[in-house]
């Protein structure tokens, strides 16, 4: 059996980046989100079913989740308020047709795509009636990024680019 191939070292370093930073910014303003790494399940039931029937799990980039009603002992059941997905070469199609789907239809608050190879970050933010996405507002490595789920937490891409 061939194993896939290990992220690349860049997709590494984004991720812990960004993980370090809000949650940097959850332990310092007292938030009661939790945030997370794959490998951490994430499992998406559809109305109507419960855990067993679901059909809809996956393991996102990082996961921030602020209703600790969804956390088990396996993960996460439930939409997260936040995903973050770095693209890797092999799954840029996934990302940005597949889980933008999902996450959609499961009302993820916030999804972004951040994508190492064009140094750009997508972000969709669930509309107020919270039945489909804004249109996505594209950032690049350059930008400062509002955490929308967060009232004051930014994200400044052009430090995180500088240690990558």
């Amino acid at each position: 059996m061939q194993a896939r191939p290990a992220p690349s070292r860049i997709h590494q370093e984004i991720i812990f980046e960004l993980t370090l930073v809000i949650g940097n910014y959850i332990k310092q303003n007292n938030k009661l989100c939790k945030i997370y790494t794959a490998p951490f399940d994430v499992v998406l039931v559809e109305e109507g079913h419960d855990e067993k029937q679901a059909i809809n799990v996956v393991q996102p980039d990082i996961s921030i989740i602020c209703d600790k009603k969804k956390l088990t002992e396996r993960g996460c059941v439930g939409a997260p308020e936040m995903i973050i997905e770095v693209v890797s070469e092999s799954n840029s199609s996934h990302e940005y047709i597949r889980k933008l789907n999902l996450y959609t239809q499961f009302k993820v608050k916030e999804y972004w795509i951040v994508n190492p190879n064009n140094q750009t970050i997508l972000v969709y933010r669930l509309k107020d009636n919270e039945e489909d996405y804004l249109p996505p507002v594209a950032y690049t490595f350059s930008d400062a990024v509002k955490v929308g789920i967060f009232e004051d937490l930014i994200i400044d891409f052009a430090q995180i680019k500088e240690v990558l």
